[in-house]
C-alpha cells in the first residue's frame, strides 16, 4: 500500500497525540532526504522521522536508529538556528492529502516569539520538506531546491512565497456532508460496473489510494452505501496491520478483507502506526540506502568477478588441452622410432601404433621442418601442457577463492547496515583491491562494532556484519570457551554466543542468526556447523573472514526475519 491521504490522516492523529506541545531537543539529516527530529514530551524522547525520499516518502515515529554524518548540511544547520528549542503547538493535514504542516513557536535572536511551519509533501519523487515563516509564508530553506525554469507553478527556492501543489476539487471523505454524499450514493448507484464506480469514487475523494479505494468499493459491494461514515470512522481508531500475500506485503490503519481474501495471505497487527511502518519500510529502505551508498562498490566488485569467471574459463580450456599431452608425446614417440620414413617437405604421415595393435596414427608435420624438429616439436608441447597442468590447477584454486571471497562480500551487502559499508571499503582497500584515498586522517580508521542479539534466556549472542568484523570478533574478542557458528560451506557472518554451555534454545536462536546473516538466509533448513572458538584457526595468509575449524556439530535452521527482530531486545527479566 501506498501512504496514501486516509493513511496520512491516521498516523497524523497519532502524531498528535504523542508530539503536540512537546519540545524540539534535536535534529539530525542522516541521509540527503530525510530528517529526524527528537521531541521530548512527557519526560520521553520521541524520533520523528521526516522523509521526502522518492520511494519510500513518509512521516511516523521510529526505533530504528540512524547514524548521524559528522558534518551537518545546510539545511540542518537552517533547522537548528529556527528551531533548536522550539515547541510543537500543532500538526495537522491539508485536505485528506499528503501534505503536513508542523507549527513551531521558538524565540529569534531578539527573544522575540515567533512561528514557524515545517511543510512535508509526500509526493513520490516531488517529495519535499520545507521551513516556512508563518507570518510571510516565505520559504526560509528546504531539502530539494527546484528553481522557476524548472518548475513553472511555483519555485522551490528559499526566499520564495511558499505555494502549496495545485489543488485537486476534489472531496475530503473525513469531512463530507449528507448532500454530498446522498449526490454519490445516486451517481454509483448509475455506473454501469465497478469500474466506473472505482473511477467515480477516485475522481471525487480526495486522499484514496489504490488499496483503500479497492477496500471501499469491496465494503460498498458487500453492504451498501450505509457502511461509508462507518469506513472512514475506522481511521480514526485502526488496527495497524502488515497484510502479506504473493510475497507482496501491504499497510493498513485496519485489516483489508480485500488483502485477506488474497490467496496465501497472513496478517501481523501492531500497537502503532509508526511500529508497523519501522517493520515494513526498514528493510526495504535499508538496501535501498546500501544499494545508492555503495553502487561504485558493488560496480567493482561485479567487474572483479566478471573478470575473475572470464579467466576461470580460460584456465579450465587450458587444462582441457593439457589431457591432450600424452597424443603429443605419442607421436613424436612414433615419428623418432620410424625417422628414416619421413623426409623434409612432408606435411603429414601415417604411422603404426606399436602402443595399439599396429593402429595407424596420423601425423600433421611442418614441411619447413626436418623430420627430427618435427619429433621435437611434439615433444615440445607434451612438455608445456604436462608442465602448465600444475600451475593451472594453483590459478584456478586461487581464482576459485577470489571468486567465493568478493561472492561474501556481496552477500554482506545485501545484509549491510549504511555503517557497515566503510569496514567494507577498508577491507578491500587492506587487501589491494581498492586504492586508499588521499586524504589525511588524524587516526586509523576503526573497526565498527559487532551487532547485538540476545536469546530468551538473556545470552548475548554477537554477529560480525563483515568480514574484519568477523576476524575481530572470533581472533580477538571471543573467549576461548565461547561457542562459534556458521553457516556450514557458504558465505556469512561468524556468530559468537558468549556462554560455554548454551541451552538447546540457544543454539538454535544463535543458529538462526548464522542462516540469516549468510548467502542462504531466504532458504529453508539451512546447516549451521558450531564449534568452541578454541577450535576455530585463521591459516596463515588467509583472507580476512576465512577461518578452518573442526570437531564441529551442525544444526538444520530455517531463518525468519520475524525471528531476528525479536532478538534485537534484551528479555526482560
Amino acid at each position: 500500500m501506498s501512504f496514501d491521504g486516509t493513511f496520512t490522516h491516521a498516523m497524523i492523529l497519532e502524531l498528535k497525540e504523542l508530539l503536540e506541545n512537546g519540545k524540539l531537543n534535536k535534529i539530525q539529516q542522516p541521509y540527503p532526504n530525510e530528517l529526524i527530529l527528537t521531541i521530548r514530551k512527557n519526560r520521553k524522547n520521541q524520533n520523528l522521522l521526516l522523509s521526502a525520499h522518492p520511494s519510500y516518502a513518509r512521516i511516523q515515529i521510529t526505533k530504528v536508529p540512524y547514524n548521524n554524518p559528522p558534518i551537518p548540511s545546510k539545511f540542518v544547520m537552517t533547522l537548528r538556528k529556527y528551531l533548536d528549542g522550539a515547541i510543537i503547538k500543532e500538526i495537522s493535514q491539508v485536505h485528506n492529502d499528503r501534505i503536513i504542516h508542523f507549527v513551531f513557536a521558538s524565540r529569534n535572536e531578539l527573544g522575540d516569539l515567533q512561528h514557524l511551519r515545517l511543510v512535508v509533501e509526500l509526493m513520490g519523487r516531488h517529495s519535499n520538506i520545507f521551513l516556512i515563516n508563518a507570518e510571510t509564508n516565505k520559504i526560509i530553506d528546504l531539502v530539494k531546491r527546484v528553481s522557476i525554469s524548472q518548475n513553472s507553478y511555483r519555485g522551490l527556492t528559499p526566499g520564495a512565497t511558499y505555494h502549496e501543489p495545485p489543488y485537486q476539487d476534489k472531496v475530503d471523505p473525513f469531512l463530507m456532508t449528507s448532500a454530498q454524499l446522498t449526490q454519490l450514493t445516486t451517481a454509483l448507484n448509475q455506473a454501469e460496473d465497478e469500474t466506473a464506480q472505482r473511477q467515480l469514487l477516485g475522481t471525487t475523494l480526495q486522499g484514496l489510494g489504490k488499496d483503500t479505494l479497492n477496500e471501499l468499493i469491496y465494503q460498498i459491494k458487500e453492504n451498501g452505501m450505509t457502511v461509508f461514515n462507518s469506513f472512514f470512522k475506522r481511521f480514526d481508531a485502526g488496527t495497524p496491520t502488515l497484510t502479506t500475500a504473493a510475497n507482496k506485503s501491504y499497510f493498513t490503519v485496519f485489516p483489508y478483507v480485500s488483502l485477506q481474501n488474497l490467496p496465501d495471505s497472513t496478517l501481523q497487527q501492531f500497537d502503532s502506526l509508526s511500529t508497523l511502518l519501522d517493520q515494513y519500510y526498514d528493510q526495504k529502505a535499508r538496501q535501498d540506502r546500501v544499494k545508492q551508498q555503495c553502487s561504485e562498490l558493488i560496480h567493482f566488485i561485479n567487474l572483479e568477478l566478471d573478470k575473475d569467471k572470464k579467466k576461470m574459463v580460460k584456465l579450465q580450456k587450458t587444462l582441457d588441452q593439457s589431457k591432450n599431452a600424452e597424443t603429443y608425446r605419442l607421436k613424436g614417440e612414433l615419428l623418432t622410432t620410424y625417422l628414416h620414413q619421413v623426409t623434409r617437405g612432408m606435411r603429414e604421415i601415417t604411422l603404426p601404433n606399436y602402443y595399439d595393435n599396429e593402429a595407424p596414427v596420423k601425423i600433421t608435420l611442418s614441411n619447413q621442418l626436418s623430420p627430427s624438429k618435427n619429433a621435437q616439436k611434439y615433444f615440445n608441447r607434451y612438455q608445456k601442457l604436462k608442465n602448465s597442468v600444475a600451475y593451472v590447477n594453483q590459478q584456478m584454486a586461487l581464482t576459485q577463492d577470489e571468486i567465493t571471497y568478493f561472492e561474501g562480500i556481496l552477500a554482506q551487502i545485501d545484509l549491510a547496515e549504511p555503517k557497515d559499508l566503510e569496514d567494507i571499503t577498508l577491507e578491500l582497500e587492506r587487501e589491494g583491491y581498492l586504492h586508499k584515498k588521499k586524504k589525511k586522517q588524524r587516526k586509523p580508521a576503526k573497526i565498527s562494532k559487532p551487532e547485538e542479539f540476545w536469546a530468551a534466556d538473556g545470552t548475548h549472542i554477537l554477529v560480525g556484519k563483515n568480514n574484519l568484523q568477523n576476524d575481530q570478533l572470533t581472533l580477538k574478542k571471543a573467549k576461548k570457551s565461547d561457542i562459534w557458528l556458521h553457516a556450514k560451506n557458504i558465505p556469512g557472518s561468524h556468530v559468537i554466543i558468549e556462554d560455554n554451555a548454551p541451552t538447546p534454545e540457544t543454539l538454535t536462536a544463535a543458529a538462526t542468526l548464522a542462516a540469516y546473516f549468510s548467502k542462504s538466509r531466504l532458504s529453508a533448513s539451512v546447516p549451521v556447523d558450531y564449534v568452541m572458538v578454541k577450535k576455530v584457526h585463521k591459516p596463515n595468509g588467509a583472507k580476512p573472514g576465512f577461518v578452518i575449524y573442526e570437531g564441529q556439530k551442525t544444526l538444520y535452521v530455517t531463518p525468519t526475519q520475524e525471528f531476528v527482530a525479536g532478538m534485537r531486545q534484551r528479555p526482560t527479566k
